[in-house]
């Protein structure tokens, strides 16, 4: 062999190499994959599970039980045949299939599998929600979006690892990048591994996840509704995205903002339904998710007519936090009468927080509303609420804490806000890299003035 046949045949070997490493096959098989824990119903007596396998497989099965300090023998185990569906998409078909337990006893650890004879998953525990006013703390995620399993893993696993008996997660959109992308969905699966199917995933669908027909039309991604199984308390148009969900002491609000930027007559619809279910609310604690922020922490960005709509509802129902992505980067800040950042001290209004999990950055907004920023930083957050305090802490890929603050609501005084961020480490507001070619000598110097002051 002559050496050019042999960089030739080098060459074809890493091209070969390197097709496989973008190309991970996550096509179906007999065996359940993509097993995802939700809630369709009340998370005191019920747990919701989706799972995948091939389109071959027409029957699929789940079975549960008070979980054992002993071996699971089968004999005591209870069997449901489960829901199933079919959906073809992105050169994939499959089967999606769903099952919800019911009549189960609160702050309860069942265990479950799915499957069928001799194709049966391993067996998962999850643990039912605990009766109101138990403390609790869930997982909250900005956008994953890109490169799922090269680096969005190592966020999910680190928290985790950090809370490993978290409540729940919450994604607040744009959890993959292209609608109808089966092998994206591999890979957010892949990364999330068996922590999807041990605590429970609460999301709110981001501009990713829909596809715009040629008359405008907003189209979700198919596999939305197949492997998430929410609740259909939301105006009958946004099932499964629109939703409530009450856990001990909170109400968790999930708002479709896609819908909301995009047509007049989705805003209003979920306005009044958002206006009705706080109204309502009979719970200590407000949180509300969507993924396009009220005030936006990325360049360029201002979502002004969703603003002026619904910041006066979280204001009037005195909504505790909001929780949004988008943006690529970190924002926090509260009372906002006017954009400002501690405009008014007295405001009850809620904290809104911008934050990214996935590794696709954007710099800073020079309109610096929050009390505290971050560019270039992957982060997640773990908030905890005990009684009269939510506390809530931001964290970076490593588990440094970032950001921290703690809301105290007593029923007599104002609520209180507290501020801890100085137990938190430096602020991270640099640029991301090639920023020096993308924008001009002035707006690098105003980025400087806005952000460089008191971060030397």
């Amino acid at each position: 062999m002559n050496t050019s046949i042999k960089i030739a045949f080098v060459f074809l070997c890493l091209a070969a190499s390197y097709s496989n490493l973008i190309a991970q096959n996550f096509k179906p098989s007999e065996f359940p994959d993509r097993i995802i824990l939700t809630w369709s119903d009340d998370p005191m007596s019920t747990q919701s599970v989706t799972w995948r396998t091939s389109s071959d497989v027409s029957v699929s099965k789940a079975q549960f039980i008070l979980a054992p300090n002993t071996p699971i023998y089968l004999d005591s185990v209870e069997t449901i045949i489960a829901s199933t569906e079919s959906l073809e998409v992105d050169n994939v078909a499959a089967n999606y299939h769903s099952v919800t337990f019911r009549d189960l006893n609160a702050a309860t650890t069942y265990a479950y599998r799915v499957g069928n004879e001799d194709t049966w998953s391993e067996w998962f525990q999850f643990t039912t929600a605990p009766k109101k006013g138990t403390p609790f703390t869930f997982a909250y995620f900005g956008d994953a979006q890109n490169n799922l399993k090269s680096q969005w893993s190592r966020i999910i696993r680190q928290a985790y690892s950090n809370l490993p008996k978290a409540a729940f997660m919450v994604h607040a959109g744009d959890l993959i990048n292209s609608t109808q992308s089966d092998s994206e969905w591999g890979e957010w699966n892949y990364a999330g591994g068996f922590i999807n199917a041990m605590i429970p995933s609460v999301s709110t669908p981001g501009n990713h996840e829909y596809d715009s027909e040629e008359d405008g039309t907003l189209v979700l991604d198919y596999h939305w509704q197949k492997q998430f199984t929410f609740p259909r308390n939301g105006p009958n148009e946004f099932s499964e995205t629109v939703y409530y969900i009450d856990y001990s002491d909170l109400r968790l609000i999930s708002l479709n903002s896609q819908e909301i930027v995009q047509n007049e007559k989705s805003m209003e619809t979920q306005k009044v339904w958002l206006e009705k279910v706080l109204a309502e609310n009979t719970q200590k604690w407000t949180i509300i998710t969507f993924h396009h922020p009220i005030y936006s922490s990325g360049t360029g960005r201002d979502n002004k007519e969703f603003r002026e709509a619904f910041k006066p509802i979280f204001d009037k129902y005195k909504v505790d936090l909001v929780l949004q992505g988008h943006d690529h980067s970190y924002g926090r800040g509260r009372n906002l009468p006017s954009g400002v950042a501690n405009q008014d001290p007295a405001a009850q209004g809620p904290v809104y927080v911008v934050s990214v999990s996935g590794p696709k950055m954007y710099n800073l907004t020079f309109d610096k509303w929050m009390d505290r920023a971050a560019s270039n930083t992957q982060l997640y957050q773990l908030i905890s609420i005990e009684g009269d305090r939510l506390s809530y802490g931001a964290y970076t890929a490593t588990g440094d804490l970032y950001d921290a603050f703690d809301l105290i609501k007593d029923g007599v005084q104002p609520k209180q806000f507290i501020d801890r961020a100085d137990k938190a480490i430096q602020e991270a507001i640099e640029l991301t890299p090639g920023s020096d070619k993308k924008m001009t000598p002035e707006e690098m110097a105003e980025y400087m003035r806005t952000y460089k002051k008191g971060n030397e």
